[in-house]
């Protein structure tokens, strides 16, 4: 349980707008697709966006979680009221079946799984989108519900829905939970090893140690990468999960597991603000692809619970460095401070901006990991554990353990200020150890005072040790002396950000042709607005400081000279998390004159001119791409292709796939679609299917193609025409490939509708 209290500043600020959104959501909306999925008419019209698909139900679980937490954090008692209120809702829709299954849609997926003959894809079993990962939401908040405000209820409600699953999942073989797990599943292997640690019911502990993805953890466990391409935010929760059941049960496979896994994400894979992936999935090994759709929020909410997880068994400074920087610079800047909504993807892409949720009409996976987000600030400011006492973050806030009578009161204006100030409010008279983390990002060496007189102290992992009787009134002083330094990408030495300490520094670059609103229903909306030309940076790398200035300390304004080229601009730099409703860059091309001669930007000039002539663009494999584009389709998958590192999609034997795109109504519209030149006819189960396929726009072919070793090794675009009287008065259109008997598609890599007959 939480023992600190956030005092006034930026995170308790943050903190109560997080909640101001969750009193402001109905309970009697959030459980409405609860109702409906056992055929009862809710009390109210179901919440929109992703509450109106059959993921429905994952916000009410995100909700308890995000709830209790803040209840426990801030002890508001219109939480309380609200969280009681929702567990007698759930018992009444729990009461409607006789196994107790409760989610916000029906069961049937669930009953086809249970027969152990059912379909399945990566977001898509029996029928049904990651019906697990949905229900896993409500799962957890039970969980949070009894564990932070000790509420039977919800207890009873869990264990209800865990018989269940054990009940439903034991009749299928050790092959067929593998196949169904095949799904994105959310934390299932966390939920059953929590209830395990609640109840000790060995049912529980052999569940959860049955949702172990053996294709994705096998590898894992033998220390080999094979995350490019996956999924990144289906694979973090099966992580966090295993390393419960390390601690549960001492198997060194699990914890290999995780420490493995976070350094891979985190050395390798991660981008300056401290998230990862791009278009939700793992790119290659030491890359960092700048994009609108970068470090979705989800995975950063997540790896933070990892990371807890495994300080608890290696505590390390290394954890906690990690963790200041995704919190400040991811987290903290995910929430818009003026509305409270979140943002789903946080773009790295030069120019572009923030997109939040919506009120009402949203409700995306990073919706809810964004309420809980400001409830969980506190978390891990501080933290005892065998009898030592660790400082991790310098955020004002109280520790209070009425159980060993100690309270500490940590004052700062940090990172304005480089001074933290520690108070003994309360004391045992007892000798403890303090720990008090000696930050990567020091410029010079950080000093302690006790009562006023200089410490030496000692560094174990990372952390300044500080052993005494501790009495009250006792005063310890940190200086954390901060100075401007550079973040280089992993993949391009010229493509660097600007850090003052942990915090990142953004290029402030204005509104210029903004949208009219970057606060949202759909995430996917303005991803082909137009981007801005951003300058580069030609100035000393080396000497920040004679062409960066301080303006504004209390707030950390920096400007640069006139080194921004062309133009001899200018520059606004400010800290990312007080960046909104503006464009901003958080990477910059840097260089000296020498070097800017001759530079040309051939990725970004080609960004550029593709967002300038795209309407619409897809790429298969991918869940939310596929999803939002309302993917239909029969005989077909879809999978990743490392050579050229990125997903396709293809249809067989008298398969199809169809997506939904966007055009400029009454403009003329041309589609482009990626192939692989290394492909031609394949051979499965005996049969010879030749490339040989149509491609229709609602319904009717307008090509017919035939792809057969093109160009080999590459991957290339043909444009089609699309004829003017498909496409009078309709601002979407159904884009389809499709194989006849015998026959198979290329593989799809990318499709566009576009504005020009070609493609440079």
């Amino acid at each position: 349980m939480l023992h600190t209290k956030l005092l006034p500043g930026r995170f308790k600020e943050s903190q109560e707008k997080g909640k101001e959104y969750l009193l402001h959501l109905e309970v009697d909306r959030l459980i409405a697709p609860c109702y409906e999925a056992v055929n009862q008419k809710p009390k109210k019209q179901r919440y929109g966006g992703w509450e109106e698909q059959s993921i429905a139900g994952h916000s009410l679980g995100h909700w308890l979680s995000a709830a209790a937490v803040m209840y426990q954090a801030t002890n508001d008692e219109q939480l309380k009221d609200k969280l009681l209120y929702a567990l007698d809702e759930m018992e009444k829709v729990q009461s409607y079946d006789p196994e107790g299954y409760l989610s916000g849609f029906p069961r049937d997926c669930f009953d086809q799984v249970f027969t152990g003959e059912f379909q399945v894809a990566n977001f898509s079993l029996g029928g049904s989108w990651v019906p697990w990962y949905s229900i896993h939401k409500i799962y957890a908040g039970l969980i949070d519900v009894y564990q932070y405000t000790g509420m039977e209820k919800a207890k009873s409600i869990v264990l209800k829905m865990a018989d269940w699953a054990y009940n439903g999942l034991s009749p299928l073989s050790h092959e067929q939970f593998q196949r169904m797990l095949i799904c994105e599943f959310g934390g299932m292997n966390e939920v059953f090893a929590d209830l395990y640690a609640i109840t000790g019911d060995a049912r529980y502990l052999e569940l959860a140690e049955k949702f172990y993805h053996e294709a994705i953890l096998d590898p894992l466990a033998e220390g080999k990468d094979e995350l490019e391409g996956k999924h990144a935010n289906t694979q973090i929760p099966k992580v966090i999960g295993v390393a419960k059941l390390y601690n549960i049960t001492k198997k060194e496979k699990y914890r290999s597991i995780a420490e493995y896994f976070w350094e891979q994400v985190v050395r390798h894979r991660t981008y300056v603000i401290g998230g990862n992936s791009i278009r939700e999935h793992f790119g290659p090994e030491n890359t960092e692809e700048l994009g609108v759709l970068t470090t979705e929020t989800c995975n950063t909410y997540n790896m933070l619970l990892l990371t807890e997880l495994i300080f608890d068994w290696n505590p390390d400074a290394k954890y906690y460095d990690f963790y200041e920087r995704a919190l400040y610079n991811h987290i903290l800047a995910s929430q818009d401070p003026d509305s409270g909504m979140k943002t789903y993807f946080v773009s790295s892409e030069p120019g572009h901006f923030k997109v939040y949720h919506s009120h009402d009409n949203s409700f995306w996976c990073c919706t809810g990991t964004g309420m809980e987000n400001p409830a969980r600030y506190n978390s891990r400011i501080f933290q005892s554990m065998e009898e030592q006492f660790y400082v991790h973050l310098f955020i004002s806030a109280r520790w209070e353990n009425e159980k060993d009578g100690f309270s500490v009161k940590q004052k700062t204006n940090f990172p304005s200020s480089s001074l933290v100030k520690l108070t003994v409010e309360e004391a045992n008279n007892k000798e403890m150890q303090w720990n008090i983390r000696k930050p990567q990002w020091l410029s010079e060496k950080m000093t302690i005072t006790i009562n006023g007189e200089k410490f030496a102290y000692e560094v174990h992992n990372g952390y300044a040790s500080v052993k005494r009787v501790w009495k009250k009134g006792d005063v310890v002083e940190v200086n954390l002396p901060m100075d401007l330094h550079l973040y280089t990408a992993k993949d391009n030495r010229y493509k660097k950000a600007i850090l003052y300490g942990p915090i990142v520094l953004a290029g402030a670059l204005g509104r210029e042709n903004f949208p009219e609103a970057d606060i949202l229903d759909d995430h996917l909306a303005l991803n082909n607005h137009p981007l801005i030309e951003v300058p580069a940076l030609v100035a000393n790398p080396d000497e920040l400081n004679n062409w960066i200035n301080l303006m504004d300390r209390e707030q950390l304004i920096f400007e640069t000279k006139e080194v921004g080229q062309p133009g001899n601009q200018k520059l606004k730099l400010k800290p990312f998390y007080d960046l909104h409703h503006e464009r901003y860059t958080l990477y910059w091309n840097m260089m000296t004159s020498k070097e800017y001669e001759t530079f040309v930007d051939e990725d970004r000039n080609r960004k550029l001119y593709l967002q300038r002539i795209t309407m619409d663009h897809v790429t298969p494999h991918e869940q939310q791409p596929e999803v939002e584009h309302r993917l239909e389709e029969k005989n077909s998958h879809s999978d990743y292709l490392n050579v050229v590192h990125k997903g396709f999609r293809m249809a067989k034997d008298d398969g199809y796939f169809s997506y939904e795109m966007k055009i400029e109504k009454d403009e003329p519209a041309f589609l482009a679609v990626t192939y692989y030149g290394s492909e031609g006819a394949i051979f499965d189960s005996g049969r010879h299917f030749v490339r040989d396929f149509t491609i229709e726009v609602d319904g009717n072919t307008i090509a017919k193609q035939t792809i057969e070793y093109e160009r080999p090794g590459e991957l290339f675009t043909i444009v089609y025409e699309i004829p003017a009287h498909l496409i009078i008065g309709k601002d979407k259109i159904r884009v389809g490939f499709r194989a006849a008997k015998e026959k198979a598609t290329a593989s799809i890599f990318e499709v566009r509708t576009i504005k020009e007959k070609e493609i440079s």
